[in-house]
């Protein structure tokens, strides 16, 4: 009896990783080409870190939230960020309000853009990986190429992040 107890455990338990494994590799998000990086779920609760305007030709309206782990980097200061931060950067058309000619509101949304840091995984790229996405799916490889080179030639001074806090 106590065999067949063990066997029905150990078989249980098999079973169980193997639908635990099955279960992550059907996962349907759409990840990025090159870095593998996901939107991640319920990023439109995170705090803001900052927000931004691109001047023309983008002419959009941005706002970074990050993760619980990027809002105490950004609290305390810290450089370079540790492993686990993700920075979140939503972009939408820049229009002007119908209420008030001189303010500015969001149109239509244009990107999410994600970074991750994991100094091991993405370790060629100074420790982050990037992800863009329009309509919730990631763009062609050729725009992936262009983010780790634009960062390291602009914001290598700051762990090759360009949003800082804002106060």
């Amino acid at each position: 009896m106590r065999a067949s107890r063990i066997a029905l455990v150990v078989c249980g338990s098999l079973l169980a990783a193997v639908l635990t494994v099955r279960a992550g590799a059907a996962d349907p998000a759409p990840v990025s080409p090159i870095y593998g990086v996901k939107i991640p779920s319920g990023y439109r609760s995170w705090e803001l870190i900052a927000p931004a305007q691109e001047a023309p030709p983008l002419d959009e309206l941005r706002s970074t939230l990050g993760n619980r782990t990027a809002i105490k980097a950004y609290r305390a200061n810290t450089l370079p960020f540790p492993d686990g931060t993700i920075l979140v950067k939503l972009a939408w058309k820049h229009v002007p309000s119908p209420e008030f000619a001189p303010a500015s509101i969001p149109g239509a949304a244009t990107t999410v853009q994600v970074m991750v840091k994991d100094s091991k995984r993405y370790a060629r790229t100074g420790g982050w990986g990037f992800g863009r996405f329009v309509n919730g799916q990631p763009v062609d490889e050729a725009q992936h190429e262009t983010c780790w080179a634009c960062h390291q030639a602009r914001a290598a001074g700051h762990d090759f992040v360009f949003t800082r806090y804002a106060p």
